[in-house]
């Protein structure tokens, strides 16, 4: 369910001062884009399909690096992958500087997207089920000695429904959602934040974003509903606003049909 370039990733990203060392840990194919000034090593246990550069093949449990080496570490839905959650965390606090920061992302165990995913990919992959933000942000400062700074709630387009997303056989049960076709996701996302906001249910709600240790920039703790359907990425309203591709509303939606530069 980990989308490339999320934007509340960049908000940590852009902060950093030039030349800092920034660990995408358990990143797949990459979860941001190495730009700028950073320096960017990428780890996971499996070496992905598409070259990735500077990556490190390691277990999340024993990483391969001195001491507070990294000025922030990215963890874009990836505890929940770690069969060793206690160790993995124990790790990024060995390896994070004393006054460096830390992202991290997870599904709510608790919500209709992350049940249809698990059940979608037959459990995809998935050995940590997190129910809580407040009992995940204490486990995580008890055992990396960071402090917890914003917490936001994360919102989903289903874009793991993609046909474009979606692996190779598309499984069969896609077929019963519309078989993963745009049309039909923009159908979908718009019955369900029309549910959530008048009958209040959690339907669009999929997870959170965690911000602990030292952070220069300003966290939007706000909720993010404007979410892409191609690469799973939240934007605020108001940076939405301020693109030149963002079209029309049709059927009470905007929809750009062009993915947005940045993404």
């Amino acid at each position: 369910m980990a989308s490339i370039i999320r934007l509340e990733v960049n908000e940590l990203l852009k902060a950093l001062p030039p030349g800092a060392w920034v660990l995408d840990l358990g990143c797949a194919s990459g979860s941001f884009r190495a730009a700028g000034s950073r320096r960017t090593v990428r780890v996971d246990l499996e070496i992905p399909h598409s070259p990735v550069s500077n990556l490190v093949q390691a277990d999340a449990a024993k990483l391969p690096f001195p001491d507070h080496c990294f000025d922030a570490i990215i963890s874009n839905h990836s505890l929940e992958h770690f069969t060793n959650l206690t160790s993995a965390l124990e790790e990024m606090g060995r390896v994070i500087k004393p006054a460096g920061a830390l992202y991290v992302s997870v599904p709510d165990a608790t919500t209709f997207c992350d049940l249809l995913y698990r059940w979608l990919a037959r459990g995809g992959g998935h050995v940590n089920a997190f129910r809580s933000a407040p009992q995940l942000v204490a486990k995580v400062r008890q055992v990396t000695g960071l402090k917890h700074v914003a917490t936001r709630t994360l919102h989903t387009s289903l874009s793991f429904l993609n046909r474009h997303n979606a692996p190779r056989p598309r499984p069969r049960k896609l077929l019963l959602l519309g078989n993963g076709t745009e049309t039909s996701l923009r159908l979908i996302n718009y019955l369900s934040r029309l549910s959530d906001r008048f009958l209040h249910t959690r339907l669009t709600v999929y997870g959170w974003a965690l911000y602990f240790g030292n952070i220069a920039a300003h966290i939007d703790t706000q909720a993010w509903i404007n979410v892409c359907i191609r690469c799973g990425a939240g934007h605020p309203s108001a940076w939405l606003s301020s693109q030149p591709n963002l079209l029309h509303r049709r059927w009470f939606l905007r929809v750009t049909p062009v993915p947005i530069a940045g993404h």
